[in-house]
């Protein structure tokens, strides 16, 4: 199919990642290369960005900043978590592409951004407006449906294996007074970041000791039991746990209250898990724990990330483009695993409507039996994402160097956008 004539918007969303802005750089280098795509537009913190008009130039940043975005942990675009509502939302959205001539728009984001990514495709074609819409994956979660896995979630298994691995050791040689660590980790419904950290185990007493997943429900009774157990053994325990952990009942064993207990998506947010289950350790075991909770630091240690990661967010962000230009669209881009041993991955793609309504677990035969550490097929199949090391530039000052864009706005056209 014939390439349209137009301009291109690019756009992110939801929690920043390590390698996000390793598909934009793919995805820009390949829209310059071609002869059909005008402009180049940035979306100010995702599809907000198209709603209040904040567009900014990409062709006027310097292109050996463009490439190093390949480089640069976070969301350089700016992210956001808002869910378009309304009917008069969506039509606003198409508006501002018709006003800028936009005949390409590229999303990098979890469910949420291939749900608006789909329906502002629809949308569009309703109208009879020709334009091309695809989906970038990007979650660290791993939760996405119809791909092997996800950008991002190499990264922060590596980073985060690396640092149980190492306060594991902290653990080791101060378990006379600091005798258990629970460490919380990230993930809502999936347990795919707790789980990796389980390779940082390589002998019996190498930490983590226990991984808690959502997918298998934890009593306190048993956490109890299975602490006692690995105290009794080796004098010590290391704990991870990841944050949607639930009791027998379905029911979150930790979650954050208040006036930001939910997000735009109805999302609870959740939190605390470490502290809860720390406290229960001291009060029932009767041993010293310490609570670690690295937060937003996991997904955005670019210093430690995995080079495979890189270039496969890389690859994603070409393969939109140039699938795009042949005639794709309403489609998010997936990465396919050919072969594990050597490891090999190409690209395919999944519907976005599709991947909006699925949600991808961590499969019960990648933990053990007992349902507290991981399995062999865990192991080898997280293992080969984590592998290589990513290179970036360091400064005089021994820290990374990350690019930080000009952003350059765009003339308004439309009318004052009102939420």
């Amino acid at each position: 199919m014939k390439a349209l004539k137009g301009n291109a918007v690019f756009a992110q969303s939801g929690g920043p990642t390590t390698v996000i802005n390793a598909s934009i750089c793919g995805a820009l280098e390949e829209a310059i290369k071609s002869k059909a795509i005008g402009k180049l537009f940035g979306a100010r913190n995702g599809i907000l960005g198209v709603l209040t008009e904040e567009l900014f130039d990409l062709r006027k940043e310097r292109p050996e900043d463009l490439r190093k975005l390949k480089m640069a942990p976070s969301a350089a675009l700016g992210s956001c978590r808002y869910k378009v509502k309304k009917d008069s939302d969506f039509e606003r959205i198409l508006d501002v592409f018709k006003a800028h001539d936009i005949r390409y728009f590229f999303y990098a984001g979890g469910n949420d951004s291939m749900d608006t990514a789909d329906k502002v495709a629809k949308l569009a074609a309703s109208r009879n407006y020709e334009m091309r819409v695809m989906g970038i994956p990007k979650t660290i979660d791993n939760d996405l449906a119809f791909t092997d896995h996800c950008p991002g979630f190499g990264s922060v298994a590596k980073y985060l294996a690396t640092m149980i691995m190492e306060a594991g050791r902290d653990t080791d040689a101060m378990y006379t007074s600091d005798t258990a660590t629970v460490v919380e980790t990230m993930g809502r419904n999936a347990g795919w970041i707790a789980a990796a950290t389980g390779v940082a185990r390589r002998s019996e007493e190498d930490a983590p000791h226990l991984v808690y997943v959502p997918e298998i429900p934890l009593s306190l009774e048993r956490l109890a039991r299975d602490v006692r157990e690995v105290h009794k053994r080796l004098g010590r325990c290391f704990v991870v746990v990841s944050e949607g952990c639930k009791d027998e009942k379905g029911n979150l064993l930790a979650e954050t209250g208040g006036a930001f207990a939910t997000d735009a998506f109805g999302h609870r947010q959740l939190g605390g898990i470490a502290e809860k289950l720390g406290d229960f350790i001291e009060k029932e075991v009767g041993i010293k724990c310490r609570r670690n909770k690295p937060g937003t630091i996991q997904r955005n240690g670019m210093h430690f990330a995995s080079r495979t990661d890189v270039e496969e967010a890389y690859m994603c962000g070409k393969t939109a483009v140039r699938l795009s230009l042949e005639g794709t669209s309403g489609f998010m881009v997936t990465l396919v695993r050919e072969k594990n041993k050597p490891y090999k991955c190409g690209t395919g793609l999944a519907k976005l409507s599709d991947v909006a309504n699925g949600e991808k677990y961590l499969p019960r035969d990648f933990m053990n039996e007992e349902g507290n550490h991981i399995s062999k097929k865990m192991r080898e199949y997280v293992v080969p994402l984590m592998k290589g090391e990513a290179k970036f530039e360091m400064g005089d000052d021994g820290l990374p160097v990350y690019v930080r864009l000009k952003m350059v706005p765009v003339q308004k056209k439309c009318s004052e956008w009102k939420p």
